[in-house]
């Protein structure tokens, strides 16, 4: 038997286990500490579970594995998804690697203390050069660590559930060091640029949030395979919310210059993945 991938939940990995019975292709779950492995029993569908497995990673609510699983599912079949709570924690963790998690973690702890009655010092030790007294270049931090300030609820919320949507993706199915990139680079760069737009008082992950989302749809079109597609629609709506940040009607100060240059880190750290990627085959 041979591995052909992972997935985070046995539930998922059933209804693909079920389309693969109905193409005549033998295999298994095998459950992990984190997730499940699908396992092919026999060496001569393994090409062909590759594939499957590649289209399944990028298109997993096709209804043709519903569908599979009302024609081949074993009703006999045994799934302990556990408790909701319990079930929706596991997704959570399952869903991203370590660094998505971190992040994630640290903006949190960040956005708590400066609603617990830490708001000025937290603001003074990480805000970019020039937002405090005292703040000097010497303190090479600054040019990244306004990416973790957030100064709403809406604020973080959204920025943190685009950020483990689809950091989670890049890190789980293609790496951690393309999602590293992303983030140091995507995390200091439009910084510089919203400084010049806009001065020194800003902050959010938001120029992170929208190079994962350039590097996203780009693979998701050139590299089908990864899994990291990213629906036009979806697409359609950032962009409609990069351009509502150029008028009053969200009634908020946006940072546009961070959110522009993170997307045009994205779609050039994309292409050249994907180009990467492409010729390696």
């Amino acid at each position: 038997m041979i591995e052909i991938g992972r997935l985070p939940n046995s539930r998922a990995a059933q209804a693909f286990v079920d389309y693969l019975k109905g193409k005549h292709i033998d295999c298994q779950i095998e459950p992990l500490e984190q997730g499940v492995a699908i396992l092919v029993i026999h060496d001569k569908d393994l090409e062909q579970a590759r594939k499957e497995f590649a289209h399944f990673m990028a298109h997993p609510y096709d209804s043709k594995y519903l569908q599979a699983s009302w024609e081949h599912g074993d009703t006999q079949t045994k799934i302990d998804y556990g408790a909701p709570s319990l079930q929706l924690f596991t997704q959570f963790i399952t869903g991203a690697g370590p660094v998505t998690l971190i992040v994630f973690a640290v903006c949190v702890l960040i956005f708590a203390a400066m609603n617990l009655g830490f708001a000025n010092q937290t603001y003074a030790a990480l805000s970019y050069f020039g937002a405090v007294p005292n703040s000097e270049f010497s303190q090479f931090w600054r040019v990244f660590t306004p990416s973790l300030l957030h100064f709403s609820a809406m604020h973080v919320i959204f920025n943190l559930l685009w950020w483990w949507y689809l950091g989670g993706k890049i890190e789980t199915r293609i790496g951690t060091a393309p999602l590293l990139i992303l983030l140091f680079v995507a995390g200091t760069l439009p910084n510089v640029i919203q400084y010049y737009v806009g001065g020194p008082n800003f902050g959010g992950l938001s120029g992170v949030v929208y190079a994962v989302v350039g590097y996203t749809w780009v693979m998701g079109i050139r590299k089908p395979a990864a899994g990291i597609d990213f629906p036009p629609s979806y697409m359609a709506f950032m962009m409609i919310w990069l351009a509502l940040g150029f008028t009053d009607i969200l009634g908020v100060a946006v940072a546009n210059g961070a959110h522009i240059g993170g997307l045009l880190i994205g779609l050039a750290q994309g292409l050249f993945d994907s180009r990467k990627s492409s010729s390696s085959i």
